[in-house]
């Protein structure tokens, strides 16, 4: 017996508690018969403005990780999104491989999709090494983005921080900000924009962009969703989040 409303996959997702923006995001793009299942880290608002209080928050998010992965294996997930940015980057490339294998443990051995390897695979599908990255953050929570990427090879061009200063207020972000800061880092020599921060509501404004820049826009929480669909073998072409869900 399968699943009733979701027999061809079912999808559990972890976000921050703070985080209101990549359940309405995901839960718009799903195919037919696929359900996707939330469960929340729970987490402080605690200031980011500084290194003390981004450290409180990755703290907080490492602790309510695997309680939260472990809230939505109860329902029998396929595969589970890790809907959080900045534990993916803090510590750098060299650390992903970790994580991710502690979270696919937490997840009882099931697919995981994080943010670094979505990312990979779309710039991949798009054949782009030449990036400019959107952030939520201040520089603290911006230099270790830009060093992710850099040590993963990618020739960051341009970043941008958008200076929220707490977990909540990173869904504040207007698509008046995110239009001027897609922008402001544009050039001729960039080949893809990326951005981070799964709590950021970017992904009509990316899809929108992409039709102007005629050039890959990859909004966070569109990314981990095409990559959980197409490792899981739904190869639907979602219209209206732009060309990655559209047409890869």
């Amino acid at each position: 017996m399968t699943d009733s409303l979701g027999p061809r996959l079912k999808v559990g997702v972890v976000v921050p508690s703070t985080n209101t923006s990549a359940q309405p995001e995901l839960d718009a793009m799903r195919p037919d018969g696929v359900t996707n299942h939330t469960g929340r880290m729970v987490i402080d608002d605690d200031s980011m403005v500084d290194a003390p209080g981004f450290d409180r928050v990755m703290r907080g998010i490492r602790t309510s990780t695997h309680p939260a992965i472990e809230s939505v294996t109860g329902c029998d997930p396929d595969c589970v999104i890790i809907g959080v940015s900045p534990e993916s980057y803090w510590q750098g490339p060299g650390s992903h491989g970790r994580v991710l294998d502690a979270m696919r443990k937490a997840a009882g051995g099931r697919p995981v999709a994080m943010s670094p390897d979505a990312i990979n695979a779309a710039l991949s599908a798009y054949d782009a090494r030449r990036i400019a990255v959107i952030t939520p953050y201040l520089p603290v929570g911006d230099d270790s983005v830009s060093s992710f990427f850099s040590g993963s090879g990618y020739d960051l061009l341009r970043l941008q921080g958008l200076g929220r200063p707490s977990p909540a207020k990173i869904s504040h972000v207007s698509e008046t900000e995110l239009r001027d800061a897609v922008k402001a880092i544009d050039s001729a020599d960039v080949e893809a924009i990326v951005q981070v921060g799964t709590n950021v509501a970017m992904a009509r404004v990316a899809a929108a962009a992409e039709f102007w820049l005629g050039k890959p826009v990859i909004a966070n929480n569109t990314v981990l969703y095409w990559y959980a669909l197409r490792q899981n073998g739904i190869a639907d072409p979602v219209r209206g989040f732009g060309s990655l869900l559209a047409a890869h």
